[in-house]
């Protein structure tokens, strides 16, 4: 047992984000996302798994994740835009909000092939429980100071 760390940051999860380098991104995916497939083609090699909710997620992993600010043209949260309505974001996207706001960041809406696009040069692929559809985010990793 460790003291301080949120408990539902497993082992291999603190293991994966530790191994990440500055600019290395990690994307947090819902249940409906192909993150078996995807997480082979990762540095990691397999998706890890979240015992909870997209949302859950992020707030877990921000607890000890510092999001890069070094290239604020480029935006280093990303959520996936829903197909037929590109400019209303979904449900787990405006629950997440609060969370990336509470970390100082805003959510870049990306198109859905763009996403996938962006996901696939993750260094790790984190699958969770979420059922809702467009629980999926994309985080860049900062640097502490």
């Amino acid at each position: 047992m460790l003291i301080g760390l949120d408990r539902r940051l497993t082992p291999e999860l603190l293991y994966a984000l530790a191994a990440m380098g500055h600019g290395d991104q990690l994307t947090i995916v819902d249940a409906n996302y192909p993150a078996h497939a995807a997480g082979r083609a990762t540095p990691w090699g397999a998706c890890v798994d979240f015992g909870g909710s997209s949302i859950e997620a992020l707030d877990a992993i921000l607890s000890v994740f510092p999001i890069d600010t070094f290239e604020p043209q480029d935006a280093p949260v990303r959520a996936m835009q829903q197909v037929n309505m590109p400019d209303s974001p979904a449900e787990a996207v405006m629950d997440a909000q609060p969370v990336i706001r509470a970390a100082g960041h805003e959510i870049c809406m990306t198109e859905r092939f763009a996403f996938y696009a962006q996901a696939a040069k993750s260094f790790v692929i984190i699958r969770t429980r979420e059922l809702r559809p467009y629980g999926n985010f994309i985080l860049r990793k900062g640097v502490i100071l």
